[in-house]
């Protein structure tokens, strides 16, 4: 009887946390990527340094289907370079510390939709490319949240509470 309670209990506790694999590898994946553009001596470069965002982002312009958006990143390629590694930063201590943990997840699609949109578009056949598979892996983050183990399940549920014991129309 103990061992169908336990494997009751194994069972309960695999799905509860079925999650925190992905969110971990996900949000240290885009730690280490910011981290890696941020002390990459090329990343920030311009047009004339042919690693750099400038020039790959033009680059993959002409075969890419958001090229026009592409062109606008071209007038100020070091903004959206910086902008790009602090969301993927962003993104990555969201998902890990589980805090506004679906935003962050939708952050990270995003990214890795213009990633797939951009760098793997050309790749084939598709799934040789890494960044559809990213894509993918966010979805479930998306619609699950960090409900466990997170910011999130300590924070919400006490401003839910607070708000729900507040007279009605005041501000909590």
């Amino acid at each position: 009887m103990g061992g169908a309670l336990s494997r009751e209990r194994m069972k309960q506790w695999g799905t509860t946390y079925a999650l925190l694999p992905l969110r971990v590898f996900l949000g240290v994946t885009f730690i280490y990527a910011a981290c890696y553009k941020f002390t990459d001596p090329n990343y920030l470069g311009g047009l004339s340094d042919a690693q750099s965002f400038a020039s790959m982002t033009r680059a993959l312009r002409a075969s890419s289907p958001i090229g026009p958006l592409l062109s606008l990143a071209l007038h100020a390629p070091t903004a959206f370079a910086l902008a790009f590694a602090i969301g993927e930063l962003a993104v990555g201590v969201g998902t890990l510390v589980g805090l506004l943990g679906r935003v962050a997840a939708v952050g990270g699609a995003l990214l890795n939709l213009t990633l797939f949109l951009t760098v793997s578009w050309q790749t084939s056949p598709y799934f040789l490319g890494n960044d559809l598979i990213y894509l993918m892996a966010w979805l479930p983050l998306v619609l699950a949240g960090t409900p466990y183990l997170s910011l999130d399940s300590v924070l919400w549920p006490k401003l839910a509470a607070r708000r729900a014991a507040a007279p009605r129309g005041a501000r909590v």
